[in-house]
């Protein structure tokens, strides 16, 4: 398929590819074209700041290791300021690796080599998690806080308070079930993190969000031997 001549609906999700491989850039930006997907690519952080300034971007894939401004910190800039979702790529699959990406406010994490078709996957999954779904009008209160399982939105005493796509997933499913245990293992299958130690790093960045008290939580709590349990009022 000629991706260049592929006519696109306007609605159709955005997606900036930022690696400092050529390669990679154009592999990942003609196989997603040619899966129905606008693409545009940068070979560092400068020129993706520059794209964004002017672009609303639905979905970013950032390559880790980039010379200068790493995956890393162009993460942890967007995270605070956007709740875009952020895919990291990187040759470096260690645990380690995958958990400070997450605790600088990515939503997945792809090691390399990868399967094209795995990151299709990935990303459809980040934008479904992203995008709320309007026959969902739900509720829920806990403390000062109400959380849309609709709309994904968390608010603490009226104010909005920001959230990565994988937050708002992991906030919701708890939602779901208040008051109810649900394992790390369930948790990890459900929001796409794939290790329970995720799981864990994602209800402590919650928890900051949330709790008074992050040390001491009251709403998000953890059961001994379970996982997680929310407790709505």
């Amino acid at each position: 398929m000629n991706a260049a001549k592929q006519t696109l609906p306007e609605d159709a999700a955005h997606v900036l590819i930022v690696d400092d491989d050529d390669r990679i850039r154009n592999l990942l930006k003609r196989y997603l074209t040619e899966n129905g997907f606008r693409t545009s690519v940068a070979k560092n952080a400068k020129e993706a700041r520059a794209l964004m300034a002017s672009v609303d971007f639905d979905i970013l894939i950032l390559d880790v290791m980039m010379p200068g401004e790493t995956g890393f910190d162009l993460t942890k800039s967007v995270r605070a300021a956007s709740n875009v979702p952020i895919l990291l790529l990187t040759a470096r699959g260690l645990p380690e690796d995958r958990i400070e990406g997450l605790e600088m406010g990515a939503d997945d994490y792809l090691s390399k080599p990868f399967e094209p078709r795995e990151l299709l996957l990935r990303v459809n999954a980040l934008l479904r998690r992203a995008a709320p779904k309007s026959i969902e009008k739900r509720e829920v209160k806990f403390g000062g806080c109400t959380f849309s399982l609709g709309r994904g939105e968390l608010r603490k005493a009226g104010e909005l308070i920001r959230l990565t796509s994988g937050e708002a997933a992991l906030l919701k499913i708890l939602a779901q079930k208040p008051r109810e245990p649900i394992s790390r293992e369930a948790l990890a299958e459900q929001t796409a993190q794939g290790m329970e130690r995720s799981v864990d790093v994602q209800v402590t960045r919650l928890r900051k969000k949330i709790e008074e008290d992050p040390r001491a939580p009251i709403y998000l709590q953890t059961v001994r031997g379970v996982g997680y349990v929310l407790m709505t009022d």
